[in-house]
């Protein structure tokens, strides 16, 4: 079992998954997330890859300002995500809410609601500090899914 333990983390280290969720946001940080895919930036070369189901993913990637609209769908997809999971928050709007705050429709930052790993902080930012923060946030997943054995723990 401990090998199966260890070759997880070697993948989930190297390879990371991200589902991408937009909670209702001006669709500048989505453009620049999907940016982070094209042949410019390429980060598929690097084992990180976007997947179509939560299920599937190891780091929840989120833009906009939470809606009241998309709380629950917010919930919903951090518990779908399996342990362990990273969540990164790209732009200025999950953060603080920036120029949404204080409107009847927002329910407020996104750490009121679920933990961040990350932040990405912009309005948009770059792809290149997405690709940072996407970069973090894996070695934040490779820390946290580390066997006993390999914390350096003698074997039993």
């Amino acid at each position: 079992m401990n090998i199966l333990k260890q070759l997880m983390h070697t993948c989930r280290s190297k390879s990371p998954s991200l589902f991408h969720l937009n909670t209702g946001s001006c669709n500048g940080c989505d453009i620049e997330l999907v940016t982070c895919l094209s042949p410019r930036y390429d980060v598929e070369q690097l084992g990180i890859h976007l997947e179509g189901s939560p299920r599937h993913a190891d780091i929840l990637c989120i833009t906009g300002p939470v809606t009241r609209n998309t709380l629950e769908a917010v919930k919903s997809v951090y518990a779908q995500v399996c342990e362990p999971k990273a969540v990164v928050a790209i732009g200025s709007c999950p953060a603080s809410c920036n120029v949404f705050a204080g409107s009847p429709v927002i329910a407020g930052p996104l750490s009121k609601h679920i933990p961040v790993d990350v932040y990405v902080p912009g309005c948009p930012p770059h792809p290149d500090a997405i690709i940072n923060g996407i970069a973090r946030a894996a070695e934040i997943l490779a820390t946290r899914g580390v066997p006993e054995q390999a914390k350096g723990e003698p074997q039993k």
